[in-house]
């Protein structure tokens, strides 16, 4: 005592000294301008006395830091120190400065600390690091606990990639030392900082995926099933990976194939439960078993599908434990932590899924030798009426009252037991002490529950009738005051702040968090339930039928609508891209027409050549007629080429032919399909171009023609010249003219070849723009049609979409005629405005209990 006494006058002095210190803020500021110095003697010492300031006035010496030039940057210098006493101790400062101020937290952390310090926990050791790196982490835990900014810097830094290593263990894992097991554990609450469920779930899921792709989820899990692992270590790992899956199925799916080293390999899921039902682990291990399994199963309808699977007589499998056995053997065991901790597991799988509350209607169990196998939801209620541990009979009453919520044919099947009714009026009624005032609450809500999710099948309990039952034997007052004692238990209002279940004793463990939503929602509206008349629910179902019936009505023609709409876009994207089709077949006629233009000028460019050509030939002709004295042979020679001219000549004409009977056709094929269409005259002109093009060919033919004339006057004249010659004696002469009339024979055949070859190009290029106009024609043609077709398909649905515009008009009059009627017989119709006011509300105070 006098020890704790000295202790506090020597702090009550210090506040003192600080206040009078800092009364004058120039004090801080040379302070600070004193930490730039270099000299250890000078630095250290000023590090020390800002750090007992920062003890002793934090909030002060703080806005001081804050408002000083480069305040925050010269402390941030205190980590690069070479010399550690100043740079642990800088550790120290930091910590102290970074203390509840999001300010003074973001400018730290983009000084770059987050790489700073996770250099220094690197190079001391990571988790095997001394006092060094939990000052490091706990500096971490202050710069990223509830700062949004910080934890996006964090992530988007990859600095959640840098912390997989923290976690590598061994085999042996035995020996743990003190320093190592606190170390690891800020490291894995720095990981849970991250993925806090009280922060925004877009950052919450972008976090988790960082952990899932970087393997950081797989690390924890091997600490997971790892062996000799100390149990806080264990128990916080199982609390860090419940936040890591919570709500992302990519993580959850992964944890449910993880599998614990054992012989045969069993799921991880069912060496947890093992824990969790077995009353000789501690109880913060079982918590922590508990919550993994509820982040397991939170928004995973997938999971909730597989743990109800395996207590389905279908399922079953006698030679392996199932997460099914062990829940059922937990909910039935003697131990009451064990029967509360099962019903709550047992109740997150039936969590918002109808599908899964109607397939734990078909699970039957054994209850002993002899008698026939009872339902589970039977059993549930004989142990309740058994009169077992308060805490039993809670998370039985939670089981139950989760379980037939939202869903009708649970509540029918609870109700058709002749027991169960009675047991609960019975519970409500009497006058029992403190500890039994939450199960009459729980009984409470599990008979509204009955009464608000009633569809009257049961002729012996209906709405009517179990309200009648609630005013003769306990009173509508009575009973909606201890429907209250749920929500003004102490306890609630704990559970209800967290998704962790945290409780100082396993006593406490009375409440669950998502129980806790489901009595916010239901409370208020079986409170009004049980309040009102036959005749108002008569008229309630009426009105709630007529306006069910419109509003079916107004869905079907909004739904007609909306397939209409797509059905008209669909025609607009099928019309513009009808467009685009016909805008790139004008733009092929396009190439299509220089394409024949270049043909023109090459046939121009030929037909240049032909005339010269033949005005040398008439030149040779006249040179030949003055030949005298030719031999014999050569007479022989020339005529065998003439002969072979004469064919080639016949060949080209029959080509020519041909080619002319194709256009002609061509031209009449042309003039049928190119009727009615709006490219007529591109086509006419087309044509109009081919037959020049074919007349300038026959005038080419003609000139052959001529050609073929003179080259038989040559023949007949050199046939004459022989038969009339007399042997020169001037043989020089004549072998020279020889020489000349051959090769000016040679050249004509040359020219002849080389004409058949430039005519048969011709004619291939001509075929190929026939194709292409061919093709062309057709495609304009189907193009007009199917935009006719789509004008007339959009006149048909907007003249539709107007007649649905009409009747969404009367019905609408209709609706409004009713609500008149309703609030002229003085009954309260709330308009779209009022309900949408009240959501936001009750969101907004849904909210405000939350945080």
């Amino acid at each position: 005592m006098p020890d704790e006494n000295a202790q506090k006058q020597a702090d009550d002095l210090g506040i003192q000294f600080t206040d009078k210190f800092i009364e004058d803020p120039e004090h801080i500021t040379l302070l600070l301008t004193l930490l730039e110095d270099f000299d250890f003697h000078v630095r250290w010492p000023g590090v020390k006395l800002l750090t007992s300031l920062l003890k002793n006035q934090c909030v002060q010496v703080q806005g001081i830091i804050l408002v000083s030039p480069m305040g925050v940057s010269r402390l941030m210098d205190l980590l690069a120190d070479s010399r550690e006493v100043i740079r642990n101790d800088g550790l120290l400062l930091l910590q102290q400065l970074t203390k509840g101020n999001a300010a003074i937290q973001k400018i730290v952390a983009f000084e770059n600390a987050f790489e700073r310090l996770l250099d220094i926990i690197s190079e001391e050791g990571s988790s095997d690091g001394g006092i060094v790196v939990e000052d490091c982490l706990l500096l971490l835990l202050n710069l990223l606990k509830n700062n949004s900014s910080n934890q996006n810097f964090f992530k988007e830094g990859s600095y959640i990639q840098k912390m997989k290593p923290w976690f590598e263990v061994g085999d042996d894992n035995s020996g743990w030392s003190a320093q190592k097991v606190t170390n690891l554990h800020l490291m894995l609450q720095l990981v849970r900082v991250m993925v806090s469920p009280v922060n925004s779930p877009g950052a919450t899921a972008s976090c988790q995926k960082s952990m899932y792709q970087c393997g950081l989820l797989q690390q924890l899990c091997t600490i997971l099933m790892a062996t000799g692992v100390p149990a806080d270590i264990l128990t916080e790992t199982i609390n860090t990976v419940s936040e890591v899956i919570r709500g992302s199925q990519v993580n959850q799916d992964y944890f449910a194939s993880v599998n614990a080293p054992s012989n045969p390999p069993r799921p991880a899921i069912v060496v947890l439960l093992m824990s969790m039902v077995n009353e000789r682990q501690p109880f913060v291990l079982r918590c922590a078993v508990l919550y993994c399994f509820q982040c397991f199963l939170y928004k995973n309808q997938k999971g909730q599908g597989e743990i109800v699977a395996t207590l389905l007589p279908s399922t079953i499998d006698a030679n392996s434990i199932s997460a099914g056995q062990l829940l059922c053997g937990g909910l039935f065991s003697a131990d009451s932590l064990s029967n509360w901790c099962a019903a709550v597991a047992l109740a997150h799988a039936l969590q918002d899924n109808l599908t899964q509350k109607e397939q734990l209607l078909r699970v039957q169990l054994a209850t002993s030798l002899g008698k026939p196998p009872v339902s589970l939801l039977q059993q549930c209620t004989n142990i309740l009426s058994q009169g077992s541990k308060v805490q039993t009979r809670v998370g039985l009453l939670m089981l139950l009252c989760t379980w037939i919520s939202n869903c009708p044919i649970a509540v029918t099947h609870f109700l058709h037991n002749q027991e169960n009714v009675p047991f609960l009026t019975a519970q409500i009624s009497e006058n029992l002490g403190e500890d039994e005032r939450l199960v009459q609450g729980l009984c409470a809500l599990l008979l509204g529950i009955c009464i608000y999710y009633n569809d009257n099948s049961l002729e012996n309990y209906t709405k009517e009738k179990l309200k009648q039952l609630i005013e003769k034997r306990i009173g509508k007052e009575n009973f909606v005051e201890k429907l209250g004692f749920i929500t003004k238990h102490e306890l609630y209002s704990r559970a209800a702040q967290k998704p962790q279940p945290v409780f100082p004793s396993p006593e406490q463990m009375l409440f669950d968090h998502e129980f806790t939503k489901l009595v916010k929602e239901l409370e208020g509206v079986i409170t009004k339930a049980v309040h009102k008349s036959s005749e108002e629910e008569k008229k309630e179902e009426e009105v709630k039928k007529t306006l069910e019936q419109h509003d079916n009505i107004v869905t079907q023609y909004k739904e007609l609508i909306r397939e209409q709409d797509a059905q008209i876009q669909d025609l607009k994207e099928q019309a513009a891209s009808m467009t685009a089709q016909h805008e790139q077949m004008q733009t092929t006629v396009a190439q299509q027409l220089s394409q024949i233009q270049q043909h023109k000028d090459q046939y121009n460019i030929l037909k240049l050549k032909l005339g010269k050509e033949n005005q040398s030939q008439s030149n040779n002709q006249a040179d030949s007629s003055q030949m005298n004295g030719l031999q014999t042979e050569e007479l022989s020679q020339l005529r065998e080429e003439v002969e072979e001219l004469r064919k080639q000549h016949a060949l080209l004409q029959s080509q020519v032919g041909d080619k002319d009977a194709l256009i002609s056709s061509l031209k009449s094929a042309s003039a049928q399909t190119t009727e009615g269409s709006a490219e007529g005259s591109e086509n006419t002109k087309l044509l109009q171009e081919l037959e020049d093009l074919r007349s300038q060919l026959q005038s080419q033919s003609e000139e052959i023609s001529q050609l073929k004339s003179e080259r038989q006057d040559l023949l007949r004249k050199a046939e004459d010249v022989g038969s009339d010659s007399v042997p020169s004696n001037d043989g020089s002469l004549d072998v020279a003219k020889m020489s000349e009339l051959e090769s000016r024979l040679a050249a004509q055949t040359s020219q002849t070849e080389r004409l058949k070859e430039e005519a048969k190009s011709l004619s291939e290029s001509r075929a190929e723009m026939e194709q292409q106009l061919a093709s062309a024609t057709s495609t304009v043609a189907i193009l007009q049609t199917e935009k006719t077709k789509l004008q007339t398909e959009v006149q048909e649905s907007k003249k539709e979409q107007d007649d649905l515009l009409m009747l969404l008009a009367d019905q609408d009059q209709k609706i409004h005629s009713l609500k008149q009627r309703l609030k002229d017989l003085g009954e309260t119709v709330e308009d779209e405005d009022d309900l949408d006011a009240r959501d936001l509300t009750d969101e907004d105070a849904d909210e405000d209990d939350e945080d």
